[in-house]
């Protein structure tokens, strides 16, 4: 059937769904309320209008800025870098985290030509010159552009009198930290280490 097979062909291109996953979505979808398809089908097609980069720290926003950014009970003294939108999200829900937020849009890679002028290091330099910031900790992913990104942060922070911090360990190597349990994230907030 052309249109089954069109959907699971969508929807496998979505990550971490492959076919036989892609054929169960759509069969449990063919089964579904009309009423469920249609609101999914709304969520899908307007996201993208309805969501917007927050223009202070990168994280998704709703508003004119993210929920972080508009908090005012957020710690102002503590900046966590990350290299994605979704990374804030994993942080925040960790429970332990309360400060503010900075999003790279990536990592440092080479070999896929993302230099530091690609990424946004020069908004974080000037968040720090420009905030009360008296901590920064470094959340980027622990692959090797996780942490050649980490070092140029820390090379671009030296100038400043603020203390640079890393996630400790407990973060498996390779791995993303939107994939990391609460537990395994809030043990690596809390053992960071100076950096």
């Amino acid at each position: 059937m052309e249109r089954i097979d069109s959907l699971v062909k969508l929807l496998s291109r979505l990550p971490g769904i492959g076919g036989k996953s892609a054929s169960r979505i759509a069969y449990h979808l063919i089964g579904a309320d009309e009423t469920y398809n249609k609101a999914l089908g709304n969520a899908i097609a307007t996201i993208k209008e309805n969501i917007h980069f927050c223009p202070v720290c990168g994280a998704y926003a709703e508003a004119d800025r993210c929920e972080y950014c508009l908090d005012e009970g957020r710690d102002k003294n503590l900046l966590c870098v990350v290299e994605q939108p979704q990374d804030v999200i994993t942080i925040a829900s960790s429970g332990i985290y309360n400060g503010l937020f900075h999003v790279l849009g990536g990592a440092i890679n080479p070999l896929e030509g993302i230099g530091p002028d690609q990424l946004s290091f020069a908004s974080l330099k000037q968040r720090v010159k420009e905030g009360s910031f008296k901590e920064v900790i470094i959340a980027t992913n622990p692959t090797e552009e996780g942490d050649t990104s980490a070092l140029y942060i820390r090379q671009i922070l030296k100038p400043f009198d603020i203390t640079v911090t890393r996630l400790a360990s407990g973060l498996p190597i390779g791995g993303d930290l939107e994939y990391a349990d609460r537990l395994t994230l809030a043990r690596s907030i809390r053992g960071r280490v100076s950096f």
